[in-house]
């Protein structure tokens, strides 16, 4: 967590998971008319399970396995809306939130970087493990809860049917060979 999130943090709370399961219920009515949205639910949903899997791993082998497979959905699915959802969130004047976004998965990116030099049974690993769970949660929750709403609204019928492919397309170029549609039915475990 940067300075300034610490800062941010101290003067407004994190919401509340009342909050962020309210922002999931108006994200998910918005993706039956936008297939875009409804593969970003689908990968944030597989993001969390992935965060539990590493917390509930065992063993150091274990854990390094799950965090290997967080890592690489999270990467996939960071890349796939930073080169597809958020340029488009940007060109329907909400410019201030992609970037915003894009500065954000920056700081997701190096955080799992410094958690892969932490040894993995350790307090400190996991402690950097909910620090990085938290900031994704928020993230997600600027995402569902009003970025990718506005994007559903604003943006033309016609880019948004394109929005799905390109996405889909940029995920598992990234993920190399997994099953798009593993993924996209929920089962993270299709990530190995």
């Amino acid at each position: 967590m940067t300075i300034l999130d610490k800062v941010k943090a101290a003067v407004m709370p994190m919401e509340s998971d009342e909050a962020r399961a309210q922002a999931r219920v108006k994200a998910r009515a918005a993706a039956g008319s936008a297939a875009w949205l409804a593969m970003v639910l689908q990968h944030h949903e597989n993001i969390e399970d992935a965060f539990a899997a590493v917390k509930a791993a065992a063993t150091e082998a274990a854990r390094r396995a799950a965090q290997k497979k967080l890592g690489n959905i999270l990467m996939g699915h960071s890349i796939a809306e930073e080169s597809v959802v958020y340029p488009v969130l940007a060109m329907i004047d909400e410019k201030g939130e992609a970037e915003t976004a894009y500065s954000q998965q920056a700081e997701a990116k190096m955080q799992m970087a410094m958690l892969e030099a932490l040894p993995p049974m350790e307090n400190e690993y996991a402690d950097k493990l909910e620090e990085i769970r938290v900031a994704v949660a928020h993230h997600v929750y600027e995402e569902e809860g009003t970025w990718f709403l506005e994007l559903a609204q604003k943006a033309p019928v016609a880019l948004q049917a394109k929005l799905a492919q390109r996405y889909m397309d940029e995920f598992v170029k990234y993920t190399q060979g997994r099953s798009s549609v593993a993924v996209t039915e929920g089962r993270a475990d299709a990530m190995a």
